[in-house]
């Protein structure tokens, strides 16, 4: 199983996450940081599981979750979580900001 790290892009996006959540139910709050937890842990034992999403960057992957997709990279010791964005949200923008 590889290392897993969150980068700081990622962490704000959970934030915001989050925040809606919070708004809208609690509940719902819980069953989705319960279901992320058990996605990044499933994507750092199966690494290559994700769908490849080269044609928004070379190397990308992600797996959907909620609406949302959790994108990230994988190389020989760890997988990185790069963002966790809305599937609805144009995806060439988010990985140019």
């Amino acid at each position: 199983m590889r290392a897993l790290r969150i980068t700081v892009p990622a962490s704000r996006d959970l934030e915001e996450i989050s925040d809606y959540f919070l708004e809208k139910s609690v509940d719902a709050g819980d069953r989705f940081v319960k279901a992320f937890s058990q996605k990044c842990q499933y994507i750092a034992r199966f690494p290559f599981i994700g769908k490849p999403y080269d044609q928004v960057r070379p190397g990308l992957r992600g797996l959907v979750l909620m609406g949302y997709i959790v994108f990230y990279s994988v190389s020989d010791k760890e997988v990185n979580i790069l963002r966790v964005v809305s599937g609805y949200r144009d995806l060439p923008d988010v990985f140019s900001e």
